[in-house]
């Protein structure tokens, strides 16, 4: 992102991080802190190693929360649940590249539904895929670890990848998400690099104060240079 550039930083707790006992309370802690989105990951046991939720606890979560809630799909074949989430209130459905051999009718599918489209890249995935579906995107998601679980160290080639979705999209409005291992120390750079949305769990609602972490990333990724 060049400096003349000026985006409007998102930061979105992911709640797989939270204490699921005490969600409602976690979720309302950071949105007081002023947190953009609630990033949340649901996974089925099969695209990636590790089950999750479904829409029932979307529906739950909706009902506590007015912030956008951005449900990110590592699942296969996510077209044949993508209507029960919108109807959940996920307001931002993001599905795999790799899970998705017909990736430019789930995208439409998911904008007929009425909710914004992503698509997310694990890290050995190209941003190339995204090549014939720019015009159909509202956010590219690009992992910074290997999706599955969350904790896990931060892949430092994803500065370049950003990058490179960045200049992919040109002067495209959609959103670029990283997701995986944020901490405070990857914020100025993954903007720097072009990233518009910030997701972090464990940096969040591992802190013993959520709200305290959302307002510290945000200083953090506003304090960006270019690279």
């Amino acid at each position: 992102m060049g400096s003349n550039e000026v985006r409007m930083i998102k930061i979105a707790p992911s709640i797989l991080s939270a204490d699921f006992a005490a969600l409602g309370e976690a979720i309302a802690r950071v949105e007081a802190a002023g947190a953009d989105w609630l990033h949340v990951d649901v996974m089925d046991g099969h695209f990636v190693p590790n089950l999750t939720i479904g829409p029932p606890v979307v529906e739950a979560i909706r009902k506590r929360t007015r912030l956008p809630l951005d449900v990110h799909l590592m699942i296969e074949a996510p077209e044949r649940l993508l209507p029960a989430f919108v109807s959940a209130g996920a307001n931002l459905l993001t599905v795999h590249a790799e899970a998705c051999p017909h990736l430019d009718r789930t995208l439409h599918q998911i904008r007929e539904l009425g909710a914004k489209a992503g698509v997310a890249l694990n890290p050995s995935t190209p941003p190339a895929v995204l090549e014939y579906v720019l015009d159909s995107l509202d956010l590219v998601l690009v992992m910074s670890v290997n999706p599955g679980f969350g904790g896990q160290a931060f892949i430092p080639t994803s500065y370049a990848k950003v990058r490179q979705v960045r200049t992919l999209l040109g002067k495209r409005p959609a959103e670029v998400s990283v997701d995986g291992g944020v901490k405070l120390e990857h914020a100025a750079p993954l903007v720097a690099h072009g990233a518009s949305v910030l997701v972090a769990g464990s940096l969040i609602f591992g802190a013993a104060d959520p709200g305290a972490a959302v307002k510290k990333l945000r200083d953090a990724a506003e304090v960006s240079k270019s690279p």
